[in-house]
C-alpha cells in the first residue's frame, strides 16, 4: 500500500511539508523498517501516523488496543497522546515480528506505557478490559469483522475505533473484479455502516482509514 493514494505528488509532498514533522526516534523505527523489513508498506505512514498521534492527543486516552503491532510505529505515535496514567495492550501475531517490535518498544519513551502481547487477536481480546479509548485495527483483514464483534462493547461511548487498509488498494470499489480479500473488505465495510452503534467515517489517506465513534 502507498502513501498516497488519492492526491498526486506533488500536492502529497506539499501537504506533507506543511505538517508537524514525526520525531527522530520514530524516524528510526520508520528507516529500520524500510531496510530490514520485507513488507515495509505495511509500516503505517508519516501522514497516518501523524494523524493517529492527532487522534491520541485530542482524545488524552487511558486505554488504547492496537490488533497488529508490526514494527510498533503506529503504536509509538498512538502513545503520544496518551493521559498520564494512560496505557497502549498491542496484540502481534506474527512471531518473527516481535523482537523487532520489542526492540523499538523497548527504546522508547514509552516503554512502561505498552504492553506487547503475541498471538490470535481474536483468542486475546477477550481478556482485553472494558473502557477502551481508542482501538486501532491494522491485523488480520479477513478477521476485521471478528475483530469489531469483540471490541465494539468494549469501547467506552464516544470512544473511538479506527480501522485501515478499508480502501483495500482502491479494489472495494470495483465490484466487476473477482478479489476474495477485497469482497472480505466490502463486508467489513458495510458491517460498520450498518451498525447503528457507530457513526463512521472512511477517509481516503493512503489505503484507506476508517473512523468510528462508538454512540
Amino acid at each position: 500500500m502507498t502513501d498516497r493514494t488519492q492526491l498526486t505528488d506533488p500536492v502529497w509532498e506539499y501537504a506533507e511539508a506543511h505538517s508537524t514533522p514525526h520525531s527522530n526516534y520514530l524516524h528510526h523505527v520508520e528507516r529500520r523498517t524500510h531496510l530490514t523489513t520485507l513488507a515495509p508498506q505495511m509500516l503505517s505512514g508519516r501522514m497516518q501516523g501523524r494523524l493517529l498521534s492527532m487522534y491520541s492527543k485530542m482524545m488524552r486516552p487511558r486505554l488504547v488496543v492496537e490488533v497488529g503491532t508490526f514494527t510498533a510505529y503506529a503504536t509509538l505515535c498512538l502513545a503520544e497522546g496518551l493521559a498520564p496514567e494512560g496505557r497502549i495492550i498491542t496484540i502481534e501475531a506474527e512471531e518473527e515480528r516481535e523482537r523487532m517490535a520489542r526492540d523499538h518498544i523497548e527504546g522508547s519513551a514509552y516503554a512502561d506505557r505498552i504492553e506487547l502481547r503475541m498471538g490470535d487477536a481474536v483468542e486475546l481480546l477477550p481478556d482485553v478490559p472494558d473502557g477502551i479509548d481508542i482501538a486501532f485495527l491494522d491485523g488480520n483483514k479477513r478477521q476485521y469483522g471478528q475483530y469489531f464483534d469483540l471490541l465494539i462493547d468494549k469501547v467506552r461511548p464516544g470512544g473511538l475505533l479506527l480501522a485501515d487498509n478499508v480502501l483495500w488498494d482502491g479494489r472495494v470499489a470495483d465490484t466487476s473484479r473477482k478479489d476474495k480479500d477485497a469482497d472480505l473488505m466490502r463486508a467489513f465495510n458495510a458491517k460498520v455502516r450498518d451498525d447503528e452503534r457507530v457513526e463512521q467515517l472512511i477517509l481516503p489517506l493512503r489505503d484507506g482509514l476508517t473512523m468510528m465513534v462508538k454512540r
